[in-house]
């Protein structure tokens, strides 16, 4: 094993804490199980109920906070971005030497989480989605100021087997919550619109749920299997005179595709504002 390696391994194979167990923590735990050992990953949670529920459906350990950061030598903390302040201040004096946190919050910036922990404490700050839960996630990781290639890649090695990972300036990351971190809903949004109306036109529900979620699964695997640019796939279905332009046209004549960018930007700039936020 190269030195590289062994020094990834002072992360991957040792002990984990999640801290917050909420939906995004759950959707990362349950990824980090499909390749690794849940004897090694204890959870903690405010909610007793909620940690004692994770704990049980997924087979690892259940601790306080402070029982659950000692000896570990990564920390993920999943809480919401208004709590984060008051997690870091409780973990600080009780964190082990060099161990590795990642944070999940939006908003918050490497600069926040190191002013918060012991000088030179290594952290990554990352933006993953909820499709993590069925190992389809797409995140993104930016690293601190105090972070090696070592700890970008052991961060990059537990949250891959929860889908897709890439590396990306921590100035974007703004962005890429709007667009990948809350871009789940917008697709939930708009099949729950396609699901309506085909309700409205006739058919039962769950016969318009399974042709709206098997079309949505089909074409993103042809944008993803065939590469093309989304425009020329959208011109293939779209005969002239057809069903599918009439369609389209009503939705330019609703401008949705403006309102898709004005809602990303909403996004992007509510991600910038939850820093400033916390002072």
């Amino acid at each position: 094993m190269s030195e590289s390696a062994e020094k990834q391994g002072e992360f991957v194979d040792r002990r984990v804490a999640f801290l917050g167990v909420g939906m995004m923590g759950e959707a990362l735990l349950s990824g980090l199980l499909r390749s690794g050992d849940p004897t090694r990953i204890v959870v903690s949670d405010h909610s007793a109920e909620r940690q004692a529920q994770v704990a049980e459906k997924y087979g690892v350990q259940s601790a306080t906070t402070a029982e659950a950061v000692a000896g570990a030598t990564t920390v993920i903390a999943a809480v919401k971005p208004p709590d984060m302040g008051a997690l870091l201040d409780e973990i600080a004096a009780g964190l082990e030497p060099g161990a590795l946190v990642i944070s999940v919050a939006a908003g918050i910036t490497t600069a926040y989480l190191e002013a918060h922990l012991p000088e030179g404490t290594p952290v990554v700050r990352v933006m993953p989605n909820t499709p993590a839960l069925v190992g389809e996630g797409m995140t993104a990781i930016s690293p601190g100021t105090h972070s090696e290639s070592r700890h970008l890649a052991a961060a990059q090695d537990l949250l891959s087997s929860s889908g897709t990972v890439i590396s990306v300036p921590e100035s974007k990351l703004d962005t890429v919550t709007a667009i990948s971190g809350s871009g789940p809903a917008y697709v939930f949004y708009v099949v729950e619109a396609m699901v309506e109306a085909g309700v409205l036109l006739g058919l039962p529900r769950d016969t318009s749920t399974e042709l709206v979620v098997q079309t949505l699964y089909g074409a993103a695997t042809m944008l993803k299997e065939t590469g093309d640019h989304p425009s020329l796939l959208r011109e293939r279905v779209s005969s002239p005179g057809g069903t599918t332009i009439a369609a389209l046209r009503q939705l330019d004549d609703h401008k949705v595709r403006a309102a898709f960018l004005t809602a990303m930007e909403a996004a992007a700039r509510r991600s910038a504002e939850l820093a400033s936020d916390q002072g």
